[in-house]
């Protein structure tokens, strides 16, 4: 066999060895399985094994393009500026921002073209740790529940659409989450917007699907009500 230290080996479903920059590479016959037992293995594949220069390591090493990463500290709200300044404006819990960014997906999962609040809700409960997931489970609002009340009213999923990478925040949910932040001004305290905040809002839009499950599953204007008077208290936390 010979072979030199760069080269670039293509396999395809021809079962043919190609040349390429002039280097030859012999296979024995006998290695080369059938077209058929290809066809099982690898369908259409090709294989492509590049060396690159800044490689440090094997011959033979992929590859592979730059990882970007964008982390949001905030979550949209529709007149910033109403509070004076960005100095002034409250800032969201983590926990509240996961929340958020898992309900995003939820909406993608459900093949829904915005993320309403029950996408909302379903992050809530996906985060699992916020003292408002919490407060869910122990009224019996669990995700599995939420799920299957969510298929109920939706109706079958298109399975041929497809969700836009950040789906767009419907009218109620928006409004869930300034009435968040409004209420969070309100109390003039210090600290975040946390989960407790968000899903609250959530509650306030009564001809949203997430209300509409809340209701199906029990949940009350008491239990808001209730939860409204927790994160009233002076020094909550999202615990």
């Amino acid at each position: 066999m010979a072979a030199r230290s760069l080269f670039t080996v293509s396999t395809r479903m021809t079962g043919t060895v190609t040349k390429q920059h002039n280097q030859d590479l012999l296979i024995p016959n006998s290695l080369n399985p059938s077209n058929s037992l290809r066809s099982q293995w690898l369908g259409n594949t090709a294989i492509k094994f590049t060396r690159h220069p800044s490689n440090l390591g094997g011959p033979f090493s992929p590859k592979y393009p730059p990882i970007n990463a964008t982390v949001s500290l905030s979550l949209p709200t529709v007149n910033p500026e109403a509070v004076g300044s960005a100095e002034k404006l409250p800032k969201w819990s983590s926990k509240a921002i996961k929340s958020f960014a898992m309900g995003e997906l939820e909406a993608r999962k459900i093949k829904s073209p915005n993320t309403g609040t029950e996408a909302l809700l379903m992050g809530i409960l996906i985060e699992g740790t916020s003292f408002a997931s919490k407060f869910l489970r122990a009224n019996g609002v669990t995700l599995l529940k939420v799920r299957d009340e969510i298929g109920k009213k939706r109706g079958k999923l298109d399975m041929f659409f497809f969700s836009p990478e950040h789906p767009p925040l419907t009218e109620a949910t928006q409004r869930a989450l300034d009435w968040a932040v409004n209420e969070k001004l309100k109390s003039g305290e210090n600290g975040e917007i946390t989960t407790a905040h968000m899903l609250v809002g959530l509650w306030q839009q009564q001809e949203s699907l997430g209300h509409r499950v809340l209701v199906s599953l029990g949940f009350s204007d008491e239990k808001a009500k209730e939860l409204h008077s927790l994160i009233s208290e002076p020094g909550f936390k999202d615990d």
